[in-house]
């Protein structure tokens, strides 16, 4: 390097970069932070101590498990149902796909709350209901009403509802797999089913299984319009509660509380999913909440004290280089 270049870069200082965007950001946000935390805090009326007692209240752990059943079962009706309807909407017959077509059409358009009541009346329709062949004898009947309660109503709801939606994330997913693979499949001459099962759809769950949990999250607080059938879903019970004590906020704060702790419970096991399924698209996994946060403390801890980082540490952690200003020497 010549001299006079060596002599200029020695009259540089480096000085930290700054960022009066990002704090003003950061101030405002933790101004408004402080302000929820302290309006949850001073504000009596939110009767901290009621939302306690009544948190682990035997009916409201009863509506609890009422939901968490009501979310299983209607989900696995869903994803198995939908599964086929995606199938039959990818297949080469006419008559399978139009079926699937309309089932999803009418099945997205009718609201969900409009669908429970129509399943929890079908008793009006159809008082009996027989099994048998079509115009011709029934092999089997049985009474409606102990067949379809409000368990049965809800569960049919949910389910059969859910199953239009999860068609379409299923076929979606299907459709982005590399066209490369079928053809590669049926160049071997590997059957169509066996294609669908044992080649396109484990490269498919990779897009599948993250819409897929939303999904499972909007259908856990989705249950709560199942109060519309007076079952004993979580919703439901905390409405009878205080509508018997008028502790209405409290209770209603109990629901929301355990509908965190569920959707939190599901969000972790999306993120771990979805990086298993990673493995095969990424050269690095991303890092785990609990990598962040170590990084994130050796980070801080290395600013302040001056010490190395260790090996392990990514370089997205590590103190950012300054910019240099010129502070002397010949331009």
């Amino acid at each position: 390097m010549p001299a006079r270049e060596v002599s200029t870069l020695a009259g540089l200082r480096v000085v930290p970069a700054r960022h009066p965007g990002r704090w003003v950001a950061t101030a405002v946000v933790a101004v408004l932070l402080a302000m929820v935390v302290s309006s949850l805090i001073t504000n009596d009326r939110w009767q901290w101590s009621v939302v306690a007692e009544y948190l682990t209240w035997p009916s409201v752990l009863t509506g609890l498990w009422g939901t968490l059943r009501l979310t299983f079962v209607a989900a696995v009706i869903g994803f198995g149902l939908g599964t086929v309807l995606a199938l039959m909407r990818l297949s080469r017959s006419p008559l399978l796909r139009s079926v699937a077509w309309g089932y999803t059409w009418v099945f997205r358009s009718v609201p969900l709350i409009l669908q429970l009541l129509l399943w929890y009346n079908l008793a009006y329709l159809y008082p009996v209901l027989s099994f048998g062949i079509p115009f011709g004898p029934a092999f089997a009947e049985v009474d409606t009403l102990s067949i379809v309660g409000k368990f049965g109503a809800a569960v049919l709801g949910l389910g059969l509802s859910q199953a239009a939606y999860s068609a379409e994330i299923v076929r979606a997913g299907i459709l982005g797999v590399d066209q490369g693979q079928h053809e590669a499949a049926a160049a071997l001459g590997i059957p169509r089913a066996r294609q669908q099962l044992r080649i396109v759809l484990p490269q498919a769950m990779r897009t599948i299984v993250p819409t897929s949990i939303n999904e499972i999250i909007g259908l856990v607080k989705g249950t709560s319009v199942v109060y519309v059938l007076a079952y004993g879903e979580l919703f439901y019970t905390v409405g009878v509660i205080y509508g018997r004590n008028l502790k209405v906020v409290p209770l209603l704060m109990v629901a929301a509380i355990w509908y965190l702790v569920v959707t939190t419970v599901l969000t972790v096991a999306q993120y771990y999913l979805e990086r298993n399924y990673a493995k095969g698209a990424l050269r690095t996994l991303p890092p785990t909440p609990v990598q962040r946060l170590r990084w994130t403390v050796l980070a801080t801890t290395s600013r302040l004290t001056g010490r190395e980082l260790p090996a392990s540490v990514p370089p997205a952690y590590a103190p950012r280089a300054g910019h240099l200003v010129r502070t002397g020497g010949d331009r």
